[in-house]
């Protein structure tokens, strides 16, 4: 089957295809694309670098015929019966997490030379503990989202999927659909909604299950489901814990800190801190919470009604980090900037997301307030999805749809 190439994430990656002393860890929520990430690697090693067949070895810690692969030494001698080249050697493993203690041997490995080093995980687990403190600047992560809007489109196209000339209907679509990559193969809404609940359930199992101790799973769910529910609101561990109260959950705010920290460190949420722009500090307690995946939140209710304000925001959000964008949310006195945008070279943008300013001078005047209050010269945007555009005081107002599809930056 040919694989759609996410260059995006490939550009970030080539240069360092043949770097021996720098472990490449691809990270991401399971099921976002990394194994075909990878295997696109390899394709591109063996038809642009002249790379032979037996200089790549892929291992799949997560197929059956690798189910017994679980230790160190397991996964040493795996790598060594496949090493029969003397020339470099590309070494893929999928989901290392599975095998414990590797980072001995992927450090041997790498300290040995002879191996450019590819490895995949689906939690933040994977570059804590042994990984970060023994591989302190041998290693460089690459995150993995699932499709941005961009991406799904140019997906549906490379696998002849229908696309609707009106990209109004096809951003729905991707808003009720959401952008796991296998999503795209499914033609029945139904359909890709079962496959996303059987995401949640794997990473439960997976991804959560076995590397933490959930004494409650009831309560967890309970938590899950709320902030799930409520992303892309402003949220405090006290404000939370009183919402829950009011549901009838009584939670101390320790165990709910640490259900939180959990559904971050599975990538099912992403937390965004807020940044106060007068006295220019974080605000501590004060979080937005976006999923990793749309499609979550409609797996998670009944109904296909769409916020827009917190659904765009987070289109967004994750399409700015998939350009490796820092991002917090900003607060100038009473006001709120949805987003402040950081690039490598440090510099900024501000960002409002509204459905549409088009309607009402009200909204208008509200989100160009927050960005008229800024009185630095970096670029201001509001993105909306409307296309009778309104610049005003130097504020670009852009079509959100045009601006992502365009592949623009800010």
């Amino acid at each position: 089957m040919n694989l759609y190439k996410r260059e995006k994430y490939l550009k970030k990656i080539r240069p360092f295809y043949s770097e021996e002393d720098l472990i490449k860890v691809i990270t991401g929520v399971r099921r976002c694309g990394k194994s075909s990430l990878m295997e696109t690697i390899c394709d591109e090693l063996k038809q642009t670098m002249d790379v032979k067949d037996e200089q790549i070895i892929y291992i799949d810690l997560d197929s059956r015929k690798n189910r017994n692969i679980k230790t160190a030494d397991a996964l040493e001698a795996l790598i060594d019966s496949q090493t029969t080249s003397q020339e470099k050697i590309y070494l893929f493993i999928d989901e290392i997490q599975n095998v414990d203690s590797f980072e001995e041997v992927i450090n041997g490995y790498r300290t040995d030379g002879g191996y450019s080093i590819f490895i995949t995980g689906s939690n933040s687990y994977l570059l804590s503990g042994e990984l970060s403190t023994k591989l302190t600047g041998r290693y460089i992560e690459f995150e993995l989202y699932t499709l941005s809007f961009d991406e799904y489109l140019e997906m549906k196209k490379f696998y002849n999927k229908d696309i609707n000339p009106n990209t109004i209907v096809e951003l729905n679509n991707y808003i009720l659909e959401g952008g796991f990559p296998r999503t795209v193969q499914f033609d029945d809404l139904q359909v890709k909604r079962t496959y996303t609940e059987s995401v949640v359930r794997e990473i439960f199992e997976k991804d959560i299950r076995k590397r933490v101790k959930i004494k409650n799973r009831e309560a967890f769910e309970s938590v899950e489901h709320f902030i799930i529910n409520n992303f892309g609101a402003t949220t405090s561990i006290s404000g939370l814990q009183e919402s829950l109260e009011k549901n009838g959950m009584k939670i101390s705010r320790a165990t709910l800190s640490n259900y939180i920290k959990i559904l971050v460190d599975a990538k099912i949420l992403y937390e965004c801190s807020r940044f106060d722009m007068k006295s220019k500090k974080s605000l501590s307690g004060e979080k937005k919470y976006y999923v990793s995946d749309l499609s979550f939140f409609f797996s998670l209710n009944t109904d296909n009604k769409i916020n827009y304000g917190p659904v765009l925001e987070n289109i967004v959000y994750f399409y700015a980090k998939s350009h490796d964008y820092s991002i917090s949310v900003g607060r100038i006195g009473k006001l709120e900037c949805d987003f402040i945008l950081r690039d490598h070279k440090m510099n900024y943008a501000y960002v409002q997301v509204a459905y549409t300013i088009a309607l009402s001078k009200k909204t208008e005047d509200r989100e160009y307030k927050s960005l008229e209050s800024i009185r630095d010269n970096y670029p201001k945007y509001v993105m909306t999805t409307d296309y009778l555009l309104q610049n005003r005081n130097g504020i670009k107002h852009v079509n959100l749809i045009d601006f992502i599809i365009s592949n623009s930056k800010f």
